[in-house]
């Protein structure tokens, strides 16, 4: 198959999740063009000591940490010749204004908050390379024909929020819902200095940028495995959330034969080896995990009478997820008639897929080239804010390795010289897209 046809629709970029490299004639950007990635690495060195607790890295979302994350990094803005605004949902915007006055944006960054005891390049490397992208080209006196806009989007590991506000898909419930630092969403936008009655003002239509590109970590360890440098990210998969609740007979230990227990947590187990192996059963990318577990009463010598748990399914394809739900949902009813339990299910959560631009992932994958790094076509098992940015315009994702595959953790790393790949890979698509988008 000639891989080239692939990148020009949505089904081949589903197709390519098996392919190791995209084979694409190379049309790069001059040799000169490079970012500064030692200044970028050192700004992650120094970042590292913002929000750092016994635990880990904490600047979860609208808590002190974050704010003191938002500070340093509206100093990284300034120190880079931009002007950043807080907009109403408490992103972090600045703009270079372009040569064509009727061109659309390019819009490139990321998120710098954390999760509870998170690592420190989650988010912040993409935001720090966007910033330094920017920087670059103004030293250099370099305009784009497009504008070019620095986003550090807010809450993005509490539920891509800023992001959501800023293509008008944010539900007014969420708004109310209490964040894990503590205070309401519309409680902590306006603690990092926007204003939620506002978030109308800011949402972007369908169409109005011309492209996004974000460079994240990977989080996993296909690229680590592989040996390669750069993952050209497909699309971000869509998941399911289910809350399963099975419902057997709390009895006593001692006293309850085998063959007349009606354990719940037996059922539970029995499902969760299932639900494993449902996502096993086929070729593909998909995955399925049983996350959290609670039997009733939860105590050493009586059988449990309720367990709930959670199932979280991913994929990129829809058909494929809602067919996997369908043989989660059909195994726990077979397990119940073998148990004398009962399952039912309550969906808790629910996102559809976010394919990247066939053009854009070309676009990705000549810069990596141009510089002679290798690359992996591959999908994000993790959401981005980028899931969001595909509502209203095209969108590409660049991967650098996790070491060891590992994140949202203290010991989440990406090595300096992947950290500057990746600062140079997006510098240069940055480049390519101006002329390539339309």
């Amino acid at each position: 198959m000639d891989r080239r046809r692939f990148l020009h629709s949505a089904t081949g970029a589903l197709a390519a999740v098996a392919a190791p490299a995209l084979l694409v004639p190379r049309r790069t950007a001059p040799a000169a063009h490079r970012a500064d990635g030692a200044r970028v690495n050192g700004q992650l060195a120094a970042f590292d000591r913002v929000g750092r607790t016994a635990g880990g890295i904490n600047r979860v979302a609208y808590s002190d940490g974050d704010l003191a994350g938002r500070a340093f990094t509206l100093d990284l803005y300034r120190a880079a010749g931009l002007a950043p605004r807080v907009d109403a949902a408490g992103n972090i915007v600045a703009r270079l204004e372009g040569r064509d006055a009727k061109a659309f944006p390019i819009v490139i960054g990321s998120h710098v908050d954390s999760v509870p005891d998170g690592g420190n390049y989650d988010g912040a490397l993409g935001s720090f390379a966007a910033i330094e992208v920017a920087r670059t080209l103004r030293e250099r006196g370099e305009r784009l024909r497009h504008p070019l806009e620095v986003v550090v989007w807010a809450n993005e590991e509490g539920g891509t929020i800023g992001s959501q506000a800023a293509v008008g898909h944010l539900a007014p419930a969420m708004l109310e819902r209490t964040a894990r630092s503590g205070v309401t969403i519309r409680e902590g936008i306006a603690r990092i200095g926007g204003d939620a009655s506002r978030l109308a003002s800011i949402a972007r239509a369908s169409g109005s940028i011309a492209g996004y590109l974000e460079l994240h970590i990977e989080q996993g360890a296909r690229l680590e495995r592989a040996g390669t440098n750069i993952g050209v990210v497909q699309g971000i998969v869509g998941l399911r959330w289910t809350t399963v609740t099975i419902t057997g007979l709390a009895n006593h230990a001692g006293a309850t034969e085998m063959d007349r227990r009606q354990d719940a947590l037996l059922a539970a187990a029995r499902f969760t080896v299932a639900v494993n192996e449902i996502a096993r059963g086929e070729p593909g990318a998909q995955v399925a995990t049983v996350g959290r577990m609670v039997p009733v009463p939860n105590t050493t010598n009586v059988i449990a009478g309720q367990v709930t748990c959670t199932v979280d399914l991913r994929d990129l394809d829809p058909v494929k997820l809602e067919r996997l739900q369908a043989r989660v949902e059909s195994a726990g009813l077979e397990i119940g008639r073998a148990t004398g339990t009962t399952f039912t299910y309550e969906p808790a959560a629910s996102s559809e897929p976010a394919l990247a631009d066939a053009k854009l992932m070309t676009v990705v994958d000549e810069a990596a080239r141009g510089l002679s790094l290798g690359t992996r076509v591959m999908p994000s098992g993790a959401g981005h804010d980028a899931q969001e940015l595909a509502r209203i315009g095209p969108m590409a994702m660049i991967f650098v390795p996790s070491v060891g595959g590992i994140s949202h953790s203290p010991r989440e790393y990406t090595t300096p010289q992947d950290c500057a790949r990746g600062c140079d890979v997006l510098l240069r698509a940055v480049l390519a897209a101006d002329r390539a988008l339309p």
